[in-house]
């Protein structure tokens, strides 16, 4: 699947709420007045660029017969340190299924290990959904960021940025803050949503 426009994920993004609320797909006038245009060929040509990319579908000669394409799970791709550091991104062995969530092309799912992060409500064996970072220059203080730190490895933390340092904090009193010059710190994610499964 290709990457989307920012205009054609938005308008993908509002279409997956609607008719995720609404049990069907909406009109190219509702979809018009959701994406404040005035006129039906720019709905008409973004709708053409989902379908031909692979995340949209619908019935010839139907009204509002679009279906969302979803992709059958998301990647785990290893596990995450919320304490010091792990080594991130072995082979891909699972798939989380967010069949009901609005996810998007190049999320990607990290395995919690350790409790750095528990004031936030994210334990040891959580999964965490991230999302890849355009422009760590754009982030803001205080983002739960999973951060590569030169020769250390990845942890998930607290993202501060002051000048040229970087501290990346945790969410329990018992474990240290992280300080380390901008250059050397790679934010490869941020916090999308923190999945937990209960046993029975």
């Amino acid at each position: 699947m290709e990457l989307l426009t920012e205009v054609q994920q938005n308008l993908y993004d509002w279409l997956i709420e609607y008719i995720r609320e609404n049990q069907h797909s909406p009109s190219i006038r509702q979809m018009m007045r959701a994406m404040n245009l005035r006129s039906p060929a720019p709905i008409q040509s973004r709708l053409e660029h989902l379908r031909t990319k692979g995340y949209i579908d619908w019935t010839e000669g139907r009204a509002r017969t679009i279906r969302i394409l979803k992709p059958q799970g998301i990647p785990i791709l290893g596990a995450i340190a919320a304490g010091s550091f792990v080594e991130p991104f072995p082979d891909v062995e699972e798939q989380l299924d967010f069949s009901s969530s609005s996810i998007r092309l190049g999320d990607y799912a990290l395995r919690v290990r350790g409790d750095s992060m528990i004031g936030a409500l994210i334990d040891s064996g959580d999964i965490v959904l991230m999302r890849p970072v355009q422009d760590q220059q754009a982030l803001k203080n205080g983002t739960i960021v999973a951060a590569r730190v030169h020769s250390e490895g990845t942890t998930l933390k607290y993202y501060h940025r002051k000048g040229n340092q970087v501290t990346l904090k945790p969410a329990n009193p018992s474990y240290p803050l992280i300080e380390a010059a901008a250059t050397d710190v790679v934010v490869q994610g941020v916090l999308v949503a923190v999945w937990r499964g209960y046993q029975q």
